[in-house]
């Protein structure tokens, strides 16, 4: 498939007059760009944003729980702590 022009089709466009050119008074009509803006995108302020940090923590208390209930009932099985 071959990408269309980014310029619109002259034979549809009104106020162009014949050869492509614009009436007097009349706005031309817009048409695409094909280069990118020279503006980058700013590096971040920070490396880890305050969202991330705390999705981090969450990871890491949500482990700490898993690590704990494991050693728990592993020490249930061997009957090392038959209380619980």
């Amino acid at each position: 498939m071959t990408a269309l022009p980014p310029d619109p089709d002259p034979s549809d466009t009104t106020g162009l007059s014949e050869g492509g050119s614009v009436e007097p008074g009349d706005t031309p009509p817009d048409s695409g760009s094909l280069s990118a803006s020279a503006n980058r995108d700013p590096l971040p302020a920070r490396r880890f944003t305050p969202v991330s940090i705390a999705g981090m923590v969450v990871v890491g208390l949500v482990f700490v729980l898993f690590l704990t209930v494991a050693v728990i009932y592993g020490l249930q099985v061997f009957g090392v702590m038959d209380r619980w």
